[in-house]
């Protein structure tokens, strides 16, 4: 009788693997558009500037939620439904700090209590709007949608840059029918940048330049150096540095679910006498999830010389947007794709993808963790 050798058992993925060409039953406890969203965490809801005493009503994480500010400008957050027959708060109107709603004319404080119901003489102790916790830190307003008793403050992430006169920054937004794991997967898998993005921030050096990956307290950090080589045009023409070779550094990294940045460094070889030798652009990503399937997203590109020049905020807005535009378009069409092909597909990965991978299994577990 023949004896079987035993089968070594198999070895787990870690982040050191390289994640080639897994086979479909390999899930490896990926994030995806079918897992629940995170709700512990800061996320943006708007532009500071967006909310005034005009009540504005915006879904978060498939929530109804109507915002607007109190007489002394406080933000006010609030579930967008009456809890006496469901009537939209926001089709109300404020009465100094309190939300009337527009069908019974129940009047809610800004604690989300009722304090006036004009049909009986008691109002009943169970006439209440959940609020949410919400915060402005420069030109965004934060919200919580998560427990209330973890909603720390200092927790919002820092954007200093935003609000620093010496950095120009020029900032767009989109509402994008996608999902927002895949778009944080999208802005950090670079090597899509000189196919998708090849009038702007793509280079063919870029694709094949290496990278390292790490991770660190929930983050996801890459870094890429490219050596002597000549400029991005996004980078290059505002700069004036098109003839000039350089030497280009950067770091994107996964900050939170509601967050990315980059940080682009171009170091000038020679540069011309009177002019820096070294140019800084800060990029913020910042987005929500609206549904699974549906995404709110701000972004903002600050440069570190020559804040107040028009010109140069012109060419960068209209090459930003350009980009962006191409980014919203791609992954729509993904988006499209997933939802409605009839015939199940487990996507192949490659060794490329293990920054995207990283932040796919922190988002994950981040998930499966408030689920449990």
């Amino acid at each position: 009788m023949a004896t079987i050798a035993p089968q070594p058992p198999k070895r787990q993925l870690s982040d050191n693997d390289i994640f080639a060409a897994m086979e479909p039953h390999d899930s490896g406890a990926f994030a995806n558009n079918t897992t629940p969203l995170i709700r512990n965490t800061w996320y943006a809801c708007a532009r500071s500037t967006e909310i005034g005493r005009t009540p504005l009503a915006r879904k978060f994480l498939g929530v109804d939620v109507v915002l607007y500010r109190t007489l002394d400008g406080q933000p006010v957050a609030m579930r967008n439904r009456c809890p006496h027959r469901s009537f939209p708060l926001a089709r109300g109107k404020l009465l100094g700090d309190k939300l009337v709603c527009g069908y019974h004319g129940m009047e809610f404080g800004t604690d989300g209590v009722c304090s006036k119901l004009p049909a009986l003489a008691n109002v009943p102790a169970t006439a209440s709007v959940r609020t949410f916790p919400i915060a402005d830190r420069g030109p965004l307003t934060w919200i919580w949608m998560g427990s209330p008793d973890l909603a720390d403050e200092a927790l919002i992430p820092d954007t200093w840059w935003l609000s620093d006169p010496n950095w120009g920054t020029v900032t767009g937004d989109f509402h994008i029918n996608a999902d927002y794991v895949g778009m944080h997967e999208n802005l950090i898998d670079q090597t899509h940048f000189p196919f998708l993005h090849p009038d702007t921030v793509g280079t063919p050096e870029y694709a094949r330049s290496k990278l390292t990956a790490s991770t660190e307290s929930n983050q996801v950090v890459i870094r890429r150096e490219l050596l002597n080589c000549a400029p991005p045009g996004v980078y290059g023409k505002p700069a004036d540095i098109m003839d000039k070779r350089v030497d280009r550094t950067s770091e994107a990294r996964f900050v939170s679910p509601a967050l990315h940045t980059a940080y682009a460094r171009v170091r000038v070889h020679e540069p011309d006498e009177g002019k820096p030798g070294l140019y800084r652009y800060n990029i913020t990503h910042v987005f929500t999830p609206e549904t699974n399937n549906s995404i709110h997203y701000w972004w903002f590109n600050s440069r570190d010389y020559l804040p107040e020049d028009e010109a140069i905020d012109t060419f960068m807005l209209e090459a930003h947007t350009q980009a962006y535009s191409e980014d919203v378009e791609a992954l729509e069409w993904i988006n499209e794709v997933v939802r409605t092909d009839g015939e199940e597909q487990f996507d192949l990965s490659f060794a490329p993808d293990k920054p995207g991978l990283m932040a796919r299994r922190i988002m994950y577990k981040l998930a499966m963790g408030e689920a449990r």
